[in-house]
């Protein structure tokens, strides 16, 4: 007899041949031909700065996108719905599938004329764009050969402007002008400069002056292949003539009003702190851009609108600004499940309430209700529970000192926050009571966040321990530390920078994550004062506190490409390291690091993981593996299916280890032994993109198991073998 999962394996081979190799033209009508490809081929020697890719966007018409080798399942799921469109069967395979592009002739010559003006934009003056059309049965192939045309040189920059203080405000700037002799002439090169230059004046009174004030000439006759260059700003703009001139007149700022619905009660102190328009001082494009920013980063309004009024008589502008409420307050829900072939079941939900108004000044108030639920369907004995409450104040302001001493588009915000954790495990009871006081906030237009809470500190009490779990803990002093009662007081930072502020990014980007903790170092300068227990640690009301730092570093860049830039390369390295010192022998558990999970090492649950080459605790009934070092790296292909629906595929390599002198069968990291220590899994799941919310299913598939006594690889026949998978519900992509 056939095994069952061998007949599955020879049915989805099956039906991915029959996808793959089925017609992609046999919907088209007679007379049709489907696009299968555009190529952009750069003649002789071109230029590095010319991309094919970047001109295959000026193409008028765009084939079918691929998911890999050219290869659509989509499009021949499509074609397999055949011509008969009153069948269920047809409806649904067009609904699924993706229709194929059609060929149209006259959009090639519509791309060829696209591309030449683009060119022309870029300095490229006069290029030379052929097409060559290929037809292979009912597929054409559209080849583009572009010969890029004269570049030429700037020379001489000459300026003429208006006299009097326009010409010195102007000429003050000169030394920032981004088009330099020796550039190459180009019109995208003169639109940057204008925008920057026009920006300049407007920070310097000029209200109302724009880059169409600007006009250029060049001259390439003078010298071979150089263009003399020269500047002229006319009191007029290009769409205009010269009996519309009017000369330009320099600003200040007049009143400054406030408007905002009745029924929103809002203090106007706050308003007037978050405002850097004073009444009186010199017209700045900047003070209204950041009054801008400012208001917006209440999240208090759903829109910000500053209407800007010369007036008729003086040359004042006055300054309305509109306020259009958002949602004040209201819930979110997240949640995360997993699962695995051991039958161990994971459910992590979180109910979160906000008010960002509770004080009537844009303070926020958070409530957060968050649970964690470990547990065997046939095995009542093996339960965890975790239950939270926490919440939190953010003040719109450094506390203590007034926003008027912060320049710029952004004010840091004041943070306390508190929490109670109640976990009980069939080990042991804990509970942990935490608080903290900082400041966080946004730099270089919301691209660097940092968070710098000054205060941490929290208490975490064991009860109930089980006689055994303890004899374990008395054994070890490593343990002990760890896990026992303890005082958490330090210091922490959060520093994270990225090139894309989107909740849900569509461009390629990059970012990075440092966290640094530090307890134990102010209270260790009392120690002359405490009294010590019996192993020597200094102690407060009889409980020990920690001394330990802790650093985790995160780098993750996302790769967007693809005809319609739909699919990704996601990559992520991440690497965290705990020293306990001083007053400890072990970082606590709290703090210590841990492989596995939705976000992590996707072949395994949360906890579920290493330290090292060590088998999982024989000491604890739910895995609660930990350690204070921890390395992983990630990738993951993402691509469109159809609808809202998103696939992907995905490798992750990783673990935990201790790297101080408590060993338990492998878990420290050790050089020689590093590569075998190290986890690998693959797998793929399925994404639901609604722009503002990501769903996600990830199956995860143990590729490398360190535990192993065999060798520790995993081929297709031991995926169906207990404990070989992992089943992961999140909200969000993973990283």
């Amino acid at each position: 007899m056939i095994p069952k999962s061998s007949i599955a394996v020879v049915t989805v081979l099956a039906a991915a041949v029959l996808l793959f190799s089925c017609s992609t033209t046999r919907s088209l009508e007679d007379g049709q031909f489907r696009l299968a490809r555009n190529k952009v081929e750069i003649k002789g020697k071109g230029d590095k700065n010319l991309n094919p890719k970047e001109i295959e966007r000026y193409i008028q018409q765009k084939a079918n996108t691929s998911l890999i080798f050219g290869w659509n399942p989509f499009l021949g799921l499509y074609n397999l719905s055949g011509r008969d469109t009153t069948k269920l069967s047809s409806k649904i395979l067009k609904k699924i599938g993706v229709a194929p592009v059609v060929y149209e002739p006259s959009m090639v010559e519509a791309s060829k004329s696209n591309i030449s003006r683009h060119l022309d934009y870029l300095g490229y003056y006069h290029s030379k764009v052929d097409s060559d059309v290929s037809v292979d049965g009912k597929k054409v192939e559209v080849k583009y050969t572009v010969t890029p045309g004269k570049r030429y040189k700037i020379g001489k920059i000459s300026y003429s402007v208006p006299g009097g203080e326009f010409e010195t405000d102007f000429m003050a700037d000169t030394l920032n002008v981004s088009v330099k002799p020796g550039d190459y002439l180009a019109e995208a090169t003169l639109e940057t400069e204008t925008e920057r230059s026009a920006s300049w004046m407007r920070r310097n009174g000029w209200f109302g002056f724009t880059r169409n004030y600007y006009s250029f000439e060049a001259d390439t006759l003078l010298r071979r292949d150089t263009a003399d260059l020269f500047m002229f700003i006319r009191e007029y703009t290009r769409n205009q003539t010269p009996e519309s001139a009017r000369p330009f007149r320099k600003f200040s700022f007049g009143d400054v009003t406030f408007s905002w619905d009745k029924d929103l009660k809002f203090s106007d102190r706050v308003l007037k702190d978050m405002n850097t328009i004073r009444p009186g001082a010199l017209y700045n494009e900047k003070a209204v851009n950041d009054t801008y920013s400012r208001l917006s980063s209440l999240k208090l309004f759903n829109g910000v609108n500053i209407s800007l009024n010369p007036r008729d008589t003086a040359d004042i502008v006055d300054c309305d600004i509109n306020l259009s409420r958002s949602r004040i307050q209201g819930f979110k829900l997240n949640l995360e499940a997993s699962t695995n072939s051991t039958g161990l079941i994971g459910v992590s939900p979180q109910l979160n309430y906000f008010h960002k108004n509770i004080f009537h000044g844009g303070q926020w108030l958070n409530l957060g209700f968050l649970g964690n639920f470990q547990f065997k369907h046939n095995d009542r004995s093996i339960r965890s529970n975790e239950f939270g409450v926490s919440g939190g104040i953010s003040f719109p302001e450094f506390l203590g000192l007034p926003n008027t001493l912060f320049s710029g588009p952004n004010v840091p915000r004041t943070e306390i926050n508190a929490s109670f954790t109640y976990q009980n495990r069939p080990e042991y009871t804990r509970t942990q009571i935490s608080t903290s006081y900082g400041y966080t906030g946004t730099l270089s237009r919301g691209r660097f966040l940092y968070q710098f809470y000054p205060v941490q500190a929290k208490i975490i009490r064991l009860q109930n321990i089980d006689p055994s779990f303890y004899d374990v803990l008395g054994t070890n002093l490593f343990l002990w530390n760890a896990y026992l009662d303890h005082f958490d007081v330090g210091s922490g930072a959060i520093l994270y920078y990225t090139t894309s502020t989107d909740v849900n990014p569509k461009v390629s980007y990059k970012y990075l994550r440092l966290q640094l903790d530090a307890s134990g170092n102010v209270l260790s300068l009392f120690n002359g004062s405490m009294k010590t227990d019996e192993f020597g640690e200094r102690v407060i009301w009889g409980i020990p506190y920690s001394q330990y730092i802790r650093t985790e570093l995160t780098l993750g860049q996302t790769f967007v490409f693809g005809r319609s830039d739909n699919q990704a390369l996601a990559l992520r390295l991440l690497g965290g390291i705990g020293h306990a010192y001083g007053n400890s022998t072990a970082v606590p558990f709290e703090k210590q690091f841990y492989s596995g999970g939705a976000n992590s090492m996707r072949g395994w649950q949360a906890r579920t993981l290493g330290p090292g080459r060590s088998k999982a605790y024989d000491w604890v009934v739910i895995p609660s593996q930990s350690g204070d070092v921890k390395l992983e790296a990630n990738a993951e292909y993402r691509f469109p299916l159809f609808w809202k629906l998103q696939g992907a595929l995905f490798l992750d390599v990783g673990n935990i280890w201790y790297h101080d002198d408590y060993d338990d069968g492998g878990s420290i990291l050790h050089q020689e032994n590093f590569l075998k220590s190290l986890a690998a899994d693959w797998g793929g799941g399925v994404r639901v993109d609604l722009n503002f919310l990501i769903l996600r299913l990830d199956m995860g598939i143990k590729l490398y198991d360190p535990t192993l006594d065999t060798g520790g690889w995993l081929g297709p026949s031991d995926w169906k073998r207990k404990d070989s998978y992992a089943l992961h519900f999140g909200v969000g992509y993973p990283f």
